[in-house]
């Protein structure tokens, strides 16, 4: 159960870092990224755990290792998708206001 709690607090960090550090991080909220991190590292955790790969030997480092850095990635991926697409859509939803 300790490994569930380190997972969950080094993956919410990591997404609260992928937020500071993104240039476009007005145009999503400060959650987002750590909420992404946090619910992919819990699943994925979830899902070595069931498949038996916890508490192994040589296979200790998987449900540990693989959900913080997936939870990283998957934030990572958010936040470049959201900044994209959010700017894009702001832009054009601001050059339809200034037309009218």
């Amino acid at each position: 159960m300790l490994s569930l709690i380190v997972v969950a607090l080094v993956a919410t960090a990591a997404g609260f870092v992928v937020w500071a550090n993104d240039k476009r991080h007005t145009k999503y909220g400060i959650y987002v990224p750590a909420g992404v991190a946090v619910t992919v590292a819990m699943l994925s955790w979830i899902a070595f755990m069931a498949a038996g790969l916890g508490y192994r030997p040589g296979l200790t480092w998987i449900p540990w290792i693989l959900p913080m850095v997936l939870g990283a990635a998957a934030a990572l991926a958010a936040v470049w998708y959201l900044g994209r697409t959010r700017t894009g859509h702001d832009t054009a939803r601001l050059t339809a206001i200034l037309r009218l």
